[in-house]
């Protein structure tokens, strides 16, 4: 069953190498010209079943000098439409036999993403080995992970606080909402500290995915706290219930929004 692909900006080449990786010597492709890249997607549709993809590019045989397929005069006389049904048929011939030549460069093309991507994989774990002394591979928490490829960039984005909430949001996939304030461990406005607090508007979490998510959430506020916020602010994240308004005749029952 053919499929058709959302993502305008992945290339095939790493969609395929990411989606269906035990496919990457089987690939058949088809080339359905350039003329649909302004408005299509690289691969355009995709079959796993069949192991086939359709993309957007010209292939081998489109690459041929136009002399080579027809002649230049083929349509000016004669019957036309008889002329123009026997080089479509021409066409669709040249195209299946061109199809072992073009499949086998897109899986060898395929190879070669799979092994740059392993490569720039191995690249980042060792910079963050050696000159932040981070081993990701050895990290368990996946929301940490996530931030921890940032760490190379970390002198643009270390206080931006805008930027790690759009970074939240995204990493955990629901609305984030920021609030700034002051912070003292004696009470007092005499001594304090600028206050962060991130809160996650997560809808409808269970008690068991509530502290599922809070077991997850105390580590990655202190990986963020000493990589990306300055040393004098303190920083929170909070999970906060985030639905509807209940009516008045529902049953009312405390969730993980309330503070005693």
């Amino acid at each position: 069953m053919r499929k058709s692909v959302q993502n305008t900006e992945i290339g095939a080449e790493m969609l395929l190498t990411y989606l269906y990786p035990e496919l990457e010597d089987k690939w058949i492709v088809r080339y359905d010209g350039t003329f649909y890249r302004n408005y299509s997607h690289d691969a355009m549709e995709i079959s796993p079943e069949e192991a086939t993809v359709w993309l957007s590019r010209d292939g081998l045989l489109d690459l041929l000098p136009q002399g080579l397929l027809s002649m230049e005069d083929d349509l000016k006389s004669g019957d036309v439409q008889e002329k123009h049904r026997q080089l479509n048929l021409q066409r669709r011939v040249l195209s299946e036999a061109f199809l072992p030549f073009d499949s086998v460069e897109f899986r060898r093309r395929l190879k070669v993403e799979k092994d740059v991507s392993e490569l720039l994989s191995d690249k980042l774990s060792f910079i963050l080995r050696t000159f932040f002394g981070y081993d990701i591979e050895a990290e368990k928490n996946p929301y940490i992970r996530e931030f921890a490829v940032l760490l190379p960039y970390i002198r643009h984005w270390r206080g931006d606080m805008e930027m790690l909430r759009r970074l939240l949001s995204s990493v955990f996939d629901c609305e984030v909402v920021r609030r700034d304030g002051r912070f003292s461990e004696e009470d007092s406005t005499r001594a304090w500290i600028p206050h962060i607090r991130f809160e996650l508007l997560k809808p409808d979490l269970t008690a068991e995915e509530f502290r599922t998510l809070q077991a997850d959430i105390l580590p990655l506020r202190d990986f963020l706290s000493e990589w990306f916020m300055p040393a004098e602010v303190r920083l929170d994240i909070l999970v906060r219930h985030h639905s509807a308004s209940p009516r008045l005749d529902e049953n009312m029952i405390l969730d993980y929004n309330t503070e005693l």
